[in-house]
């Protein structure tokens, strides 16, 4: 390799064109320390993780960059791989705080959730969440893209995760007819009566073209967990963990209100459960949920811009 080339990759990794990324903030908790901030150790460590992650791509743009022979197109490849770093480590940033306020409202103990096969029942029959195997639930949400059609159906299939015999809900989202994402959940319901998310199969799709997997998470691979979807008895200020995959699935929910009201166009409910979802994957994202007894989710609003995604209709089982 010439002398020239190596000046230039050296530059460009640690010259005035690279500046130096963040530097680490160090965990306040380590591996091993007490359990009881676990949760603030769990969010320092993927923080750091995550930076690693951006420096990685960052370099590894710079590399590919090198071997133009264009000096512009070089120069803006530079550009861009140093405006993706940056954004990189803003959004890391905002994650870390994110998990930082989660640990506040849950404790700082370790998540690990004890399933015992045993413990669990056939059906679920939460009031605000009942999956009755068969019954097809039709959604609707007026998007910056397009119309949203969101068919829900509660199958009649299984799948046994972690020794839990799991109802398999079929989601499939379409924009203006093409369809956009193709989900397959599975949920199972303890003798106390909460409900459980043990994983999702999610694929998304663009033009007609899978492009993506994101979120697909299955508990007890890969060191993911299941979470709980529906409290037993849901009390307002409650905060719980929906699942629990590190970067990949890791939303939760606090409970609002007891008490909402709801109107649909298939109809109008009072006595909701509202619930804030949210996850520190996104920590600008945050959606409303209103669940009415007897039925489930009737509706889903974006409190930032007003998008409503609405039950529309529902179809029995046969």
């Amino acid at each position: 390799m010439s002398t020239r080339v190596l000046l230039l990759l050296s530059f460009l990794v640690l010259g005035s064109a690279a500046p130096a990324p963040a530097p680490l903030q160090p965990s306040r908790v380590q591996p091993g320390d007490d359990d009881d901030d676990a949760c603030s150790a769990t969010a320092d460590l993927v923080y750091q993780a995550r930076l690693r992650d951006v420096q990685d791509d960052y370099l590894l743009a710079l590399a590919n960059s090198a071997n133009l022979t264009d000096p512009r197109e070089r120069s803006r490849r530079e550009h861009e791989a140093r405006e993706a770093r940056e954004d990189g480590q803003r959004e890391a940033r905002a994650q870390l705080e994110a998990r930082r306020d989660l640990c506040e409202l849950l404790g700082g103990g370790p998540y690990d959730p004890e399933i015992d096969p045993r413990d669990f029942v056939r059906d679920v029959t939460h009031p605000f969440f009942p999956l009755v195997p068969g019954t097809i639930y039709t959604y609707r949400s007026v998007t910056q893209d397009g119309t949203e059609i969101d068919r829900v159906e509660v199958t009649h299939d299984r799948r046994e995760i972690l020794g839990v015999s799991c109802i398999v809900v079929h989601d499939a989202s379409r924009i203006d007819g093409v369809l956009a994402e193709d989900t397959l959940d599975y949920f199972a319901q303890d003798r106390r009566g909460n409900v459980w998310y043990f994983g999702e199969t999610t694929q998304q799709f663009e033009d007609g073209q899978l492009v993506a997997m994101d979120g697909t998470f299955l508990a007890g691979r890969d060191d993911a967990k299941p979470g709980i979807i529906m409290q037993a008895a849901p009390r307002v200020g409650a905060t719980y963990r929906q699942e629990f995959a590190l970067a990949e699935a890791e939303d939760a929910a606090t409970v609002l209100d007891l008490h909402a009201a709801a109107s649909v166009p298939f109809g109008s409910f009072s006595n909701c459960l509202r619930t804030k979802d949210f996850s520190p994957l996104e920590p600008d994202v945050v959606e409303n949920k209103f669940y009415a007894q007897g039925v489930g989710d009737v509706l889903e609003v974006d409190p930032d811009t007003g998008e409503r995604l609405e039950l529309i209709s529902i179809q029995a089982p046969h």
